[in-house]
């Protein structure tokens, strides 16, 4: 049994047991969450895809931790003109389990 969900502006496939990393969710290390906003619903040989999300269809998380990303440096240079400008960047991400799929 798998699902397609949307968390945080992006859409997910999760089975259970998988683990995925996201932008910053509010919650703590150790709590669980409910995602409903479900896509589509495959157990078996029967799917359900919603319009656009499926009634009913729920998906439980449990968050593992926070974490940083990967460093991004962003640099800027205009020739002749003594300007340069170095910007560094890291997103704040989210690891959580899959725990649950109802629908």
């Amino acid at each position: 049994m798998f699902a397609v969900l949307e968390l945080s502006g992006k859409q997910f496939m999760v089975e259970e047991g998988t683990v995925v990393r996201t932008f910053a969710l509010d919650h703590e290390p150790g709590q669980s969450f409910t995602c409903d906003k479900v896509l589509l619903v495959k157990n078996g040989g029967e799917a359900k895809i919603g319009k656009p999300y499926v009634d009913g269809a729920k998906v439980t998380f449990e968050v593992l931790r926070h974490a940083k990303g990967k460093k991004i440096t962003v640099f800027k240079f205009t020739p002749k003109e003594n300007y340069k400008r170095t910007h560094g960047h890291r997103d704040h991400l989210t690891y959580i389990k899959c725990t649950g799929i109802e629908g």
